[in-house]
């Protein structure tokens, strides 16, 4: 059973336009690839050890981005996400300009049971709206039962019970996304894939989603001398310049 077909799926979706590429950047809070087009994706963990240090530091503008894509099979996480943020260095996304998901999910889950897979900022409007709202959290620190933060093992009581779900796009790399994809479709909830490391491919819709949220950057130069100089959340008021939102549903 290949456990990772979904991102060999995905790989095989987008390699056709692979290139050299031509600037990798691994920033405090975002990863960027500079291929065909420009790629990004959460970076997801930090190297702590002295000895942890990503395969073929220095020399990742000397492969293709197909090449780096196959680093999202990895478990060091920061390699992955380099991975991820190759795949969609081979994507121009494509879909309705300017929407942001959340809006859509506020709209959408008024009196429903939501699920948000990590903690996004900004969901007040959909948990006023929401009649339940729970965020389920890979991060222990952020754990908090009182508030229906719960931890991300909770996944099989959840998302059966929930109407909507909504999947942050970093849970590819973390390899959690394709259970938690099953998972949505054998409760046939909604199912939402969000956040600028989302892909914005079709391959996703074959395996549940129902509508992708994600990002196209459009001033690449700018955009990688932002994430490279900074940490905090990319979206469009501080980096109104350089993304627009995109949205497709199936």
């Amino acid at each position: 059973m290949n456990e990772m077909k979904l991102i060999d799926d995905l790989i095989s979706a987008t390699s056709g336009n692979s290139v050299l590429a031509k600037d990798v950047r691994v920033g405090v809070s975002w990863t960027a690839v500079l291929g065909k087009y420009c790629g990004l994706a959460r970076t997801y963990g930090t190297h702590v050890q002295h000895s942890a240090y990503t395969r073929d530091m220095g020399r990742l503008t000397e492969k293709t981005t197909a090449q780096l894509a196959e680093y999202l099979k990895s478990w060091d996480m920061v390699e992955a996400g380099i991975g991820l943020a190759s795949i969609n260095s081979m994507i121009l996304p494509k879909g309705k300009v300017g929407v942001n998901a959340l809006d859509i999910i506020a709209e959408i889950g008024k009196d429903k049971k939501v699920t948000f897979i990590g903690k996004f900022p900004h969901i007040e409007q959909v948990r006023s709206s929401a009649r339940e709202l729970f965020i389920l959290e890979l991060d222990e620190s952020l754990v908090d039962p009182s508030s229906r933060v719960l931890p991300a093992t909770a996944a099989g009581y959840v998302i059966p019970e929930s109407d909507i779900v909504a999947i942050t796009g970093s849970a590819l790399i973390n390899k959690s996304m394709e259970h938690i994809l099953k998972l949505c479709t054998a409760s046939n909830a909604y199912t939402i894939i969000l956040g600028p490391s989302t892909p914005m491919c079709d391959v996703l819709f074959d395996y549940g989603a129902d509508m992708l949220g994600g990002v196209e950057v459009v001033n690449q130069d700018s955009l990688l001398k932002k994430i490279s100089q900074s940490g905090g959340m990319l979206n469009p008021k501080i980096f109104r310049e350089e993304i627009v939102f995109r949205l497709m549903e199936r």
